[in-house]
């Protein structure tokens, strides 16, 4: 054998190759099998992006998979079934549970019920793994029906002895109670099958009040990347015990009156920045500081609003700060116009920016220290030192910080498509922006890698180290730094609308590349630049919600980029018109579907009232795309040459076989 030919004739790979398969036979049998599996229909992908804390329409949507599990639906039973019949069975298959529980109440003979249910939900079921080798059907099959379900949806119905055996084991199903346990099982598989992949285009915190629920789920999906978000690596950070990340969570957090997140899902006690607010800012004007949002009467009274505005004032003071501090200590960021503590005019109320002075709304400020306007008091360094120890102690935040950091990264390349949330920087004039920070000039594809990495320091690297400090202060950076890539725009303007009338202030302007990703040419000149070439390659984009009510179109360059951003922030709907969008690539092409708000959990489950979802085919395939045409066929062509050469060195002997007689 030619040991110089590659990776596939190197003799020791080949031999730790062969103790997975010792033999001609069991090697020739995984070839035959990769080849088989060439020649199936690409699995279905679905993308979702900027799911903000919005538990319960993510779900629903992931649970639908965008309409699909309708679509199976409508296929199977649109002459035998009615539109309401249809959308109950979708239903079930979603909330499997909780629907039986309302069954009870409505249907006469459960046992009837029982048995023509479990025959459709099969047929859904065979319908939707008939893309799939049995051997990776079985592996989504719950162990305790793993067996059962196997059979039936490999039995031939239509011959009279696998008939009465088909009845057979449905009957004895019901006869032992095991109706309703097997008709979760058999929803649990669709749902699970219907999607092969599932792609989150970033932004799952923030906003809505539950995104360590989301984050739950996806842990618990099969198959899932994470393309980061903007206020993802701010949790990211927060979870580092990055102090400025962890006062901008608490910020953003208590300007939207949503600290369900924290205080229940992660059990993060915000007790010490109570009191801390309570006793210097009782008797401080906080009226620029009353939370945003809906707000609930019946639990949130006018002592609850004072406390949270005093909580506010004292967390955004100390974030000031603190995001003074990290500009003093990377000039690299080149944000140093972002140091406004120290321009403020106590006497005649206003503050310099840009070289013009602006009047300011408040001025009462009592821990700034204005000779070290940057400095916090010793009692905000107490409060941070016990926030920070919250922070780094939540198990589950942790938990979901690993998980992003494994599962996730700036950006994805998979099957022709090049996944990222917010921008490719750019300069006016279209070319990639440079960037210089923690290294030399940098720009486009290099300057993602380097800023993954750094991310990735700022987490894992040694507590106490050069290279820790960095990287926190990096994801920071990410977060809301000038022209970020997840956060593409000149500034964040926090200090200003916050403090400032003038709304001119307020402005952050957008980075270039949000005036050239409508042209074609530019677009194609990003996917080069990671690699991807063709004519069904797309750049699939979150973070900037689509104005539909005013005509915009997610779909952008003559389909070359598609916007996806999930609009499930209910603050944004009303700009929108629309839920946002989200994506199905599957093996006939793509298609969009736009979605109405979504009217809540238990409106689905007992009037069977789905999200009101409209899609668009914007891509149909010639010819039905085959994993072979896929990144995992690339792998699987890669593995069946390796196998060849393992062949190869079985007949001469090089390495021996085992086990094979």
């Amino acid at each position: 054998m030619d040991k110089g030919s590659g990776r596939v004739s190197d003799l020791r790979y080949l031999q730790l190759l062969a103790r997975q398969y010792p033999n001609t036979r069991a090697a020739s049998s995984e070839i035959i099998n990769l080849q088989a599996i060439l020649n199936l229909p690409k699995g279905t992908e679905h993308f979702m992006s900027d799911l903000h804390g919005e538990y319960e329409a993510f779900l629903h949507i992931l649970n639908s998979a965008s309409g699909a599990v309708r679509e199976k639906c409508d296929i199977l039973f649109e002459n035998t079934m009615t539109r309401e019949e249809r959308a109950r069975l979708a239903t079930l298959i979603y909330y499997p549970e909780e629907k039986l529980r309302e069954i009870h109440e409505t249907v006469g003979d459960i046992g009837e019920w029982y048995k023509l249910t479990l025959h459709r939900l099969i047929e859904i079921c065979r319908l939707v793994t008939s893309k799939y080798t049995r051997s990776k059907v079985r592996k989504a099959l719950p162990a305790d029906y793993a067996y059962i379900i196997d059979e039936l949806l490999n039995t031939n119905y239509e011959v009279h002895n696998k008939k009465d055996y088909y009845e057979n084991i449905l009957s004895t199903i019901i006869h032992l109670g095991r109706a309703e346990d097997f008709i979760i099982a058999v929803s649990g598989v669709i749902k699970t099958l219907i999607v092969d992949h599932l792609h989150i285009v970033g932004d799952i915190f923030d906003r809505g009040p539950r995104a360590d629920i989301i984050l739950d789920s996806l842990m618990a999906h099969h198959s899932v990347d994470i393309q980061w978000g903007n206020h993802d690596v701010l949790w990211m950070g927060a979870a580092t015990g990055s102090r400025t990340c962890i006062a901008t969570v608490l910020n953003n957090s208590i300007t939207y009156n949503n600290l369900e997140v924290i205080e229940t899902g992660y059990g993060i006690s915000l007790r010490p920045l109570a009191l801390f607010a309570n006793e210097v800012y009782r008797d401080v004007d906080v009226s620029r500081f009353l939370p945003k949002g809906p707000v609930d009467a019946a639990t949130f009274d006018a002592k609850d609003a004072a406390l949270a505005a005093r909580m506010h004032k004292a967390i955004a003071v100390i974030l000031f700060k603190l995001e003074g501090q990290i500009i003093l200590r990377n000039p690299e960021f080149g944000m140093d116009d972002r140091l406004l503590l120290d321009k403020i005019d106590y006497a005649n109320r206003t503050v310099r920016i840009g070289g013009a002075d602006y009047p300011l709304r408040d001025t009462e400020l009592p821990t700034v220290d204005r000779a070290n306007p940057y400095a916090l008091s010793p009692e905000e360094e107490r409060v941070m030192a016990q926030l920070k120890a919250a922070f780094l102690s939540s198990e589950k935040l942790q938990r979901h910080a690993r998980f992003l950091y494994t599962k996730g990264g700036l950006y994805k390349c998979y099957n022709g498509n090049l996944l990222y949330h917010g921008c490719i920087p750019m300069n006016d004039d279209s070319s990639f922006m440079e960037f210089s920070i923690g290294c030399e000039k940098l720009a486009g594809r290099a300057f993602f890698d380097h800023a993954e990495a750094l991310a990735r320091q700022g987490y894992y690297a040694p507590e106490g180290s050069p290279e820790k400090q960095s990287g926190k202060d990096f994801l920071w950076f990410l977060w809301c730094g000038r022209n970020s890539p997840l956060f593409g725009r000149d500034h964040i303007a926090t200090f200003e609308r916050a403090l400032v009338p003038d709304e001119t202030t307020w402005v952050e302007r957008k980075n270039p590349y949000y005036s050239y990703y409508n042209d074609a040419d530019v677009c194609i000149r990003i996917l080069r630049e990671f690699g991807l070439e063709g004519p069904h390659c797309h750049i699939v984009n979150g973070h900037v919600p689509v104005k539909s009510k005013d005509g915009e179109n997610p779909i952008k360059a003559g389909g070359r980029l598609i916007v996806i951003d999930g609009g499930f922030c209910r603050a944004y709907q009303p700009t929108t018109g629309i839920a946002g969008y989200t994506l199905i690539y599957n093996s006939w092409g793509i298609r969009i579907a736009s979605h109405e708000p979504f009217s809540g959990r238990e409106n689905a489950i007992r009037n069977n009232k789905d999200i009101v979802s409209t899609s668009v085919v914007f891509e149909r395939m010639e010819s039905r795309i085959k994993i072979a045409e896929t990144d995992i066929g690339e792998e699987l062509r890669r593995n069946i040459e390796d196998l060849k050469w393992l062949l190869i060195a079985f007949k001469t002997g090089e390495i021996k076989e085992r086990n094979s007689y």
